[in-house]
C-alpha cells in the first residue's frame, strides 16, 4: 500500500510539472516579469500606474489602479508606446515602463484583433494619431482636438482609424467626485465652473472593455 501511494505521489507529481512546462510554453507571458516584445503587436493598449498627482485623483475618480495608458507602435522590430503626455509623442517601451510605478503594466488586446487589425486599419490608426503628435496635454479633459489626454487618444485613434469604439464614452459627473485629493484637483482644474456634462473616457474605461483581452501583466 505504501509503494502504491509513494508510486502514485511520484507520478502526480511528474504530471504537475509536465502539465506546467507545457502551458509556460504556450503562455509565457504569465510566467514572466517583463514582456517578450517578440509577442506584441501593433494597436495594443498598454496601461500603468502613474506616479503623479493627477493620476491619483484619476484613480480615485475612477475607481481603478489604472490611471495611464497609450498604443504599442512597432517600428523596425523596436516598441514604443503612443502616448499623451506633454506633449503627444512616440515613447521606447522600456523608457515607458520606467516611469510607472514598480514598473508595473498590463498589455490588453482586441479579442479579434486578428481579424479587425489588419495592415490597411493599422495604417489609418497610425495616420489618424499622427494628426495628435506634438499636440499640448489636456489637463482639463476636454472633447476637442485642440489639446488631448491619454485615452482620449487611444480612443479617437481606434474610433477614427478603425472605427472601433474601446471603452464606453462617460461625463465627467458619472465619476466619483467625492474624495478630497480628487475635490481639490478639480477646483484647481476649473475653479467653480466644473463642467460636468463634459464627455470624457477615462483609462478605466477602456480597461475593463470586455473585448479586450489580458496578454500580459507583471
Amino acid at each position: 500500500m505504501k509503494n502504491r501511494k509513494l508510486l502514485f505521489i511520484v507520478f502526480s507529481s511528474i504530471l504537475l510539472i509536465a502539465v506546467a512546462i507545457a502551458f509556460k510554453e504556450r503562455l509565457p507571458f504569465l510566467f514572466s516579469n517583463s514582456v517578450n516584445t517578440k509577442e506584441l503587436k501593433n494597436g495594443d493598449i498598454i496601461f500603468q500606474e502613474s506616479q503623479s498627482s493627477q493620476c491619483k485623483a484619476v484613480q480615485l475618480a475612477t475607481h481603478s489602479r489604472y490611471a495611464h495608458c497609450g498604443i504599442i507602435y512597432i517600428n523596425n522590430g523596436k516598441s514604443y508606446v503612443y502616448e499623451a503626455i506633454q506633449p503627444v509623442k512616440v515613447t521606447p517601451l522600456e523608457q515607458w515602463i520606467k516611469r510607472g510605478k514598480n514598473n508595473h503594466y498590463v498589455i490588453k488586446r482586441l479579442s479579434n484583433a486578428n481579424e479587425v487589425l489588419t495592415p490597411a486599419v493599422l495604417k489609418r490608426m497610425k495616420e489618424e494619431g499622427e494628426h495628435f503628435k506634438g499636440k499640448n496635454y489636456d489637463l482639463t479633459f476636454e472633447w476637442s482636438d485642440n489639446r488631448i489626454y491619454c485615452s482620449e487618444l487611444v480612443w479617437k485613434v481606434y474610433k477614427r482609424g478603425a472605427n472601433i469604439e474601446v471603452g464606453a464614452l462617460e461625463q465627467l459627473k458619472d465619476f466619483d467626485l467625492s474624495n478630497p485629493i480628487v475635490q481639490a484637483k478639480i477646483k484647481e482644474r476649473y475653479g467653480s465652473n466644473i463642467p460636468l456634462n463634459e464627455t470624457v473616457i477615462s483609462p478605466a474605461s477602456i480597461f475593463n472593455d470586455p473585448n479586450l483581452v489580458t496578454i500580459f501583466s507583471n
